[in-house]
């Protein structure tokens, strides 16, 4: 299974950070390798719009299982969604905890996005 979590920080002990679109860093995990890349998403961070949709398409690009995240907003979950990708709320911990909890089958998916976009 391949996960995507965004994070505060570029390492598995990083905190998983609750924002999706304009989380600095993407976590990208195999669960079966136990390797993990980093995405760097700083040019999202401070983008005036269209943070999530961008991020959400440099995910995509690595065809995750599951995107771990606080938040997501309509625009970034409709393309996590259309890529088969599931989205699950998660951020309450380092990334290395967030990867356990989809291993084990203990995390919440959402069927929708659960805040509003950053203009609306």
């Amino acid at each position: 299974m391949i996960l995507a979590i965004s994070s505060q920080g570029p390492t598995l002990e990083s905190a998983v950070d609750p924002r999706f679109g304009r989380a600095p860093y993407f976590i990208i995990y195999n669960t079966e390798t136990e390797e993990f890349e980093t995405i760097n998403n700083s040019e999202n961070v401070n983008a005036m719009g269209g943070a999530g949709v961008q991020a959400s398409q440099s995910v995509v690009s690595h065809k995750p299982d599951v995107v771990i995240s606080g938040n997501f907003g309509p625009k970034a979950f409709q393309v996590l969604n259309g890529s088969g990708a599931r989205t699950a709320l998660w951020a309450n911990g380092k990334v290395s905890e967030a990867i356990e909890l989809a291993k084990t089958n203990q995390l919440e998916y959402t069927q929708s996005a659960n805040v509003k976009g950053h203009w609306q």
